[in-house]
Parts: structure tokens; sequence; C-alpha cells
């Protein structure tokens, strides 16, 4: 089920470029978490016999704590692109975020091991003027296309304040893209529709 950025959010002809979780990589260790969990449980279990409310508590408290919290915590992460800013928000009670005006980014740059360009995760740094600094977007998917889409996001708004245009950034992609979650919330495109179509117009900007 995909988590809508509230349109309230937003400012008054501000639109959203591309918006994602942490990169899936980082259920790997919750879900391994599980099975073992799971495996020691059974054995448990199945070694000493009436021992299924003791067992079953402590099952459940290292469930709650190495799987349901990752989970949340990965489920409750989101960064999103507009025309003018970046946004991160974390957490589902507890919340916390930063907010990076496109206009204030000074350099941005992108890290990947060997398994994260197999996998298709990395980090990325953002440089910015103010009291921001630098920012670290750990473990997002693709970081190099999200760079790339991030330059291009920002050189179209310091075109537009420099001319007085209204801000809007690469205009055709993210017309295309408002268009694209139109249709998928009227339910005339699937989800997976969608992402594909999304993903195809940000490779090509």
């Amino acid at each position: 089920m995909r988590m809508p950025w509230p349109q309230d959010a937003l400012t008054k002809g501000e639109t959203i470029v591309t918006s994602f979780r942490p990169h899936w990589k980082l259920l790997f260790v919750p879900f391994l978490w599980g099975l073992g969990v799971l495996v020691v449980f059974v054995g448990l279990e199945m070694a000493f016999d009436g021992l299924a409310k003791f067992t079953g508590l402590i099952s459940l408290g290292l469930l709650l704590y190495f799987v349901v919290r990752p989970l949340v915590n990965w489920w409750f992460t989101r960064y999103v692109l507009t025309t003018e800013r970046i946004i991160t928000r974390k957490g589902l009670i507890a919340q916390s975020g930063i907010e990076i005006p496109l206009e204030s980014i000074t350099n941005v740059n992108f890290s990947q091991s060997i398994f994260e360009r197999v996998v298709g995760a990395g980090d990325l740094l953002v440089e910015s003027a103010g009291e921001t600094g630098q920012s670290s977007f750990v473990n997002i998917p693709h970081p190099d296309r999200f760079q790339a889409t991030l330059y291009k996001t920002r050189e179209a708004r310091s075109i537009d304040l420099s001319t007085g245009k209204p801000v809007a950034a690469p205009t055709e992609p993210t017309e295309a893209i408002r268009k694209l979650a139109a249709l998928r919330d009227d339910g005339l495109i699937t989800e997976e529709e969608y992402e594909r179509k999304r993903r195809a117009i940000l490779d090509g900007m």
C-alpha cells in the first residue's frame, strides 16, 4: 500500500518530483531475525515440552524489537524531492525531519560499495548553505539517479528564480508524473504501472 504525501504539506505551485522509502536491503536483517526466532522457538518447543508460554513471550519480545520495530521505522521513513526542496520525514508517533531548499544546495555526492552497486543502494551527502550544513541520506535506492534528478531539478529552480517565472522543475517530467499520479488515484492504472512509468520518466530526464 502506497503512503501518499499530503498535498497540504506543499506550497502553492509546488509539486512532487519523486518520493521513496529507504532501500529494501534494510529489511534483510529483520527478515533473518524473524527466521532465526522462529527456528529457535520451534526447536525449544520440540526439546522442552510445556514451555510454550515462556518461549512464546521471549519470542514475541524478540520479534517486536528486532523485526517489527525496524519494519515500522522503514515504512514511516520518507524522502521527497519537490520542485522547491528536499524533505525527509521519520517516525510514526514521534516524528523528525529535514527540509533543504534547492537553492541553498551547494554540492551533492553519492557513495556505493560493491554490494550496494549490485542491489542498487547507496548513500547521498547533500551540502547546503545555512544552518543545515551537511545532510546524509543513508541507504536510499539508486543514489546516482537521484543525484542526477536533484541536480536537474535544482538547475530548473535556479533558472526560474533568476527569471522570476513560476517555479516548476523539469516541466514536462513533473507534469507527466502528476498526471500519472492522478490516473493511479482514480484507479485507472495500477500501482505497478504507475511506478514503472514514473521510473521510465525519471530515467529519461
